[in-house]
């Protein structure tokens, strides 16, 4: 009999990620044989990739366990209590449970799907197959360049622009243009639509920065660098409350750096 071995859970209740508080005061995935909430007949658990060496599994539960020794805490805010490899799980397990239970029946016929691999489904009646989906979506960080006088001193200085969105957690806060992608488009496209679409702006030399999962529930951030090439901020009132150009020196209060968007700006402070 093979001997069961100690596993990673990852447990998923409305958003938050089920954690153990530790003595010293620090957080931890539960690592056990077995799970460490009960099971109920219907629960799916989420087999996921091996994790320093342990198994990984993943289910949801819709009530957090009444035991001192677990805490629930939100994705987002796990980032600060985790090691990165482990937030990241968490957010992989949350977009499979996720996908999971939208997947129930299928699209085409209404018939129930059955798991045909740890990320497919087939429905049992027609056989149409799925996978899990992820919303793609760019955020693009705008430069404009310093004004210099006629001698060549800087009258202007370099600045960026952002925005502050109504979707934003917290009202106060400044952050990137972002969008999702439309059917049909280039990222690159995508960007350049945004932009005009939100602040009226027109840019060039758009280049590639970097991208970062995004499972709230399931999306991919994809960042871009841009230089301003013309236009008057003019907002789309729908989406934001205010936009403006600021420099190193006028910062408002910006992303946490669990965000690709507080990368980017940090990555324009640290280049002058």
């Amino acid at each position: 009999m093979q001997e069961r071995q100690s596993t990673y859970w990852f447990v998923i209740c409305s958003g938050c990620v089920l954690l153990r508080k530790d003595s010293d005061g620090t957080y931890s995935v539960p690592l056990s044989i077995d799970a460490p909430t009960p099971l109920k007949e219907w629960t799916t658990i989420q087999e996921l990739p091996d994790i320093e060496g342990h198994p990984a599994r993943a289910y949801a539960v819709s009530i957090p366990p009444a035991d001192n020794e677990f805490v629930t805490v939100g994705l987002r805010e796990s980032f600060t209590k985790l090691p990165f490899a482990f937030y990241n799980m968490a957010g992989k397990a949350s977009e499979l449970l996720f996908w999971d239970t939208n997947t129930r029946y299928c699209g085409v016929c209404g018939a129930p799907m059955k798991r045909s691999t740890i990320i497919s489904k087939t429905c049992t009646n027609c056989g149409k197959e799925v996978w899990p989906q992820v919303a793609p979506a760019i955020i693009v960080r705008v430069r404009k360049a310093a004004v210099l006088d006629e001698q060549g001193q800087e009258v202007e200085p370099e600045q960026i622009l952002l925005v502050n969105a109504k979707t934003f957690r917290r009202s106060e806060m400044y952050g990137l243009v972002a969008g999702f992608v439309e059917t049909g488009e280039t990222l690159e496209e995508c960007v350049r639509r945004e932009l005009k679409e939100e602040t009226n702006l027109q840019v060039t030399n758009i280049r590639y920065f970097d991208s970062q999962a995004w499972p709230y529930p399931c999306g991919i951030m994809i960042g871009f660098t841009a230089d301003y090439e013309s236009g008057e901020i003019k907002l789309q009132e729908e989406e934001l409350r205010r936009a403006g150009w600021f420099s190193r020196n006028n910062l408002p209060p910006i992303p946490d750096k669990l965000s690709i968007a507080r990368k980017l700006i940090d990555n324009w402070l640290e280049t002058q």
